[in-house]
């Protein structure tokens, strides 16, 4: 694939201060897939949604790697702009890789930060921050940058926006979460190990906040991982009706995937525990300026041990070509 050239490149896309939101599409898609449905009403309800959210964008399976049985991997980005169909599609501030495996009932949440430096796939350009292969190309070349990075192949993405993450916390009746650090930042005031319940803003609050972390994005990101697992916990204990709606109009023009609704419930019916044996790590970068422009560079010995673990992860052997294996999905 040989993407166009494109004129050069606006540092400009989007502000970094809504960098929520990423987590939140993420979060979003992993609630649909711990979720269950009641009756008919709500299954035809959320047939009725996912069929507005499906998007191949390229990336039809032509396979059954989700009805195979075999672990699988899901690209879970989150956008900072509002409702999807805007041409301000934003940059994709959250890029989490979470591997799912059917059988062991258990799932890994892989960050990869935002400003990873990066060969965007296809493209000619020079190099750019991860998070910019979105905006640019769209969504299968940010899966193939994304497989090239850690050489593993993801048939599925998800992508939601900040639209309708608040509305989604609050249709679950919010969160509960234990701090990982004291600060007071917009709605959010918390306090280190003491659990708080958070609504949609104060959730958005607390997985947004940067400055006051001394882990700085790394710390955020943590953070978001942390609302992820809360917000699917939390979901898949829903047994309201009128609850579970409310959270199909918060994904409605807020989600966009390549998932099909079959695809979704066949989730729902093989992992509804998955959801509970959630681990996470994140691939670390140094930090670089090259030009002016502030990067994470990730050492080749830190992508080797992240894609190491993801391979095992997905039950793939070991490779030591990082840029040419993940073209070959083995094992699906």
């Amino acid at each position: 694939m040989q993407n166009t050239p494109l004129p050069p490149r606006r540092r400009t896309f989007t502000p970094r201060r809504h960098h929520l939101r990423r987590w939140l599409l993420a979060l979003c898609s992993l609630l649909v897939i711990g979720g269950d449905i009641y009756g008919w009403r709500a299954w035809h309800a959320a047939q009725a949604t996912f069929s507005q959210t499906y998007r191949a964008d390229g990336l039809k399976p032509t396979n059954t790697a989700l009805t195979s049985g075999k672990p699988f991997a899901i690209l879970l980005l989150g956008t900072d702009t509002g409702a999807l169909g805007r041409h301000d599609v934003g940059r994709t501030d959250t890029m989490i890789v979470a591997t799912i495996n059917p059988q062991k009932q258990t799932a890994k949440l892989t960050s990869i930060p935002r400003d990873t430096l990066v060969n965007i796939y296809g493209s000619q350009q020079d190099e750019e921050k991860i998070n910019a292969a979105y905006p640019l190309y769209g969504a299968k070349t940010t899966v193939k940058t994304v497989e090239h990075l850690v050489n593993i192949p993801i048939h599925y993405y998800v992508l939601l926006n900040m639209g309708g993450l608040k509305k989604m916390i609050n249709a679950v009746g919010g969160v509960t979460v234990d701090p990982l650090l004291t600060f007071h930042y917009e709605q959010a005031n918390v306090v280190r190990g003491h659990k708080i319940h958070l609504n949609g803003a104060g959730a958005l609050a607390y997985s947004r906040m940067r400055d006051q972390d001394p882990l700085g994005d790394y710390g955020r990101q943590a953070r978001q991982r942390q609302i992820i697992k809360a917000l699917v916990l939390k979901e898949a204990s829903i047994s309201s009706l009128t609850r579970y709606q409310s959270v199909l109009d918060s994904l409605s023009s807020n989600l966009q995937t390549n998932l099909t609704f079959n695809d979704l419930m066949w989730l729902r019916d093989k992992d509804s525990h998955t959801s509970r044996h959630i681990k996470s790590q994140t691939l670390q970068g140094e930090n670089a300026t090259l030009n002016g422009i502030d990067y994470q560079i990730a050492p080749q010995s830190e992508v080797a041990k992240v894609s190491t673990d993801l391979r095992q992860a997905l039950g793939l052997p070991t490779a030591s070509d990082f840029q040419t294996d993940a073209l070959d999905p083995v094992g699906f």
